[in-house]
């Protein structure tokens, strides 16, 4: 048998459960009606004992067994009924009645079950007031004389009296017992829904913050490595010839300056991009994915003023002066590409020359551009070291190549890299026209 489930109503987890009840509340309920109904059970076992001729006692220790089921009820709801119908012909029991059939009503035991129990204390009250009110009306029948349909009548709206309000009421509160915890379990499953759609946007902003900071990381490091490995080279080159001819060094020192201030200029655009960012970024906690967009977008506006191809050529002069000898070659009619493509494609030849600058000094280099029906290609290959070319010392983080990797492959390209049979080194890379796609 199925517990009414009432006792579950408004139990927090910190309640203390007393065997099948979980509320101090529900203990002292149940005890208080199972000794009403007890004490009214034993009074009616008085009379009881005297209509049938059994000692009082024998009547009223029955009466206080029978009343005492109410203290079940929450557990056995069924058996308090049963015992109830079973003490009705007794004319007692009452209170145990109606308490048991709304507590059956109001549990989740099967409403065929119910009906039937009901149907049976209906029938039972039926006959007991029946016969009652037929044994009154013969005794005063002298003095009252009511029509036929006076005892069926009265006997059946009795019986329903007793019998349907505690069944429609324990309904009612039955079926708002399940509505509501039908509402906290669906507040409870929306509540881990949201949790989980709130964890998944803040790994989408984590993740979104992750890739601006290591595409930042990326112009940065191709600014600041090519600018400062000429700047490096040159300054080598201005200690050696200074003594000799000073005419040169001179050149040399104007270089050095126009280079710095260019990194300079370069990393100020970029510093400014970071700066209007820091407002959403102080917010990126309340709306970490609004940030995060705004701050992509506002990348991607200083990307378009970025280097672009046409610029390759003023980039080889600036390794040429350094002392490189570098060949470019352009194949194919030039034209303009995307943006994003573009300033790709520099960036791939400059990172390259700067890598030679860095590990291979003196060595000769060539860089080629294919311009293609929808595509652009570019490619950077230098000779073995020379040997005589002192090195300039030029430290490497090892970023340089995956940079360029990486920005290749995000625009859908193809990147390789590697050394060549004659002891040098190629880069290669592909990029499809962004606008013919």
């Amino acid at each position: 048998m199925t517990a009414t489930g009432e006792h579950r109503e408004g139990a927090g987890s910190t309640t203390r459960g007393y065997w099948w009840w979980e509320r101090r509340r529900s203990v002292a309920l149940d005890v208080v009606l199972a000794i009403v109904s007890a004490l009214e059970c034993a009074l009616e076992g008085v009379k009881f004992a005297g209509d049938a001729g059994l000692p009082v006692p024998l009547g009223v220790v029955f009466g206080l067994l029978a009343g005492s089921v109410l203290l079940v009820r929450r557990r056995w709801p069924i058996a308090v009924v049963l015992v109830s119908i079973a003490t009705t012909p007794a004319e007692m029991g009452f209170l145990m009645g109606l308490v048991g059939l709304y507590t059956l009503a109001a549990s989740d035991i099967p409403r065929r079950i119910t009906a039937v129990l009901m149907g049976m204390s209906l029938v039972g009250t039926f006959i007991v007031t029946y016969v009652r009110l037929r044994q009154s009306v013969s005794v005063h029948a002298g003095n009252f004389g009511p029509g036929d349909w006076y005892v069926p009548v009265l006997s059946l709206f009795m019986s329903l009296g007793l019998t349907a309000p505690p069944v429609l009421f324990g309904l009612y509160i039955g079926a708002r017992r399940r509505l509501m915890e039908s509402l906290r379990e669906r507040a409870d499953s929306l509540e881990r829904e949201l949790s989980l759609l709130a964890d998944r946007a803040e790994e989408r902003a984590e993740w979104a913050r992750t890739e601006e900071r290591t595409r930042i990381a990326r112009e940065m490091h191709d600014v600041v490595a090519h600018r400062v490995s000429l700047m490096v080279v040159h300054a080598a080159a201005l200690q050696a010839v200074a003594p000799k001819d000073p005419a040169k060094a001179v050149r040399n020192a104007a270089l050095v300056g126009d280079m710095g201030r260019q990194a300079l200029t370069e990393l100020r655009e970029m510093l400014g991009v970071l700066r209007t960012g820091d407002p959403m970024t102080a917010r990126v906690a309340k709306v970490p994915l609004a940030a995060v967009g705004q701050a992509a977008a506002a990348a991607a506006a200083a990307a378009e003023d970025g280097p672009r191809l046409h610029e390759v050529e003023a980039l080889v002069g600036q390794s040429r002066a350094a002392g490189m000898t570098v060949e470019l070659s352009v194949d194919g009619e030039a034209r303009p590409y995307a943006p994003e493509v573009e300033q790709t494609a520099y960036r791939v030849v400059q990172e390259a020359l700067t890598n030679v600058h860095k590990h291979a000094a003196g060595a000769k280099t060539w860089v080629r551009l294919a311009h293609r029906g929808s595509e652009v290609a570019m490619q950077v290959e230098n000779g073995p070291t020379d040997g005589v070319t002192a090195d300039a010392g030029l430290p490497s983080g090892g970023n340089g190549l995956v940079g360029m990797r990486e920005r290749v492959l995000g625009l859908g390209g193809v990147f390789v890299s590697g050394p060549t049979d004659a002891g040098g080194f190629r880069v290669s890379a592909v990029l499809p026209d962004q606008r013919a796609v």
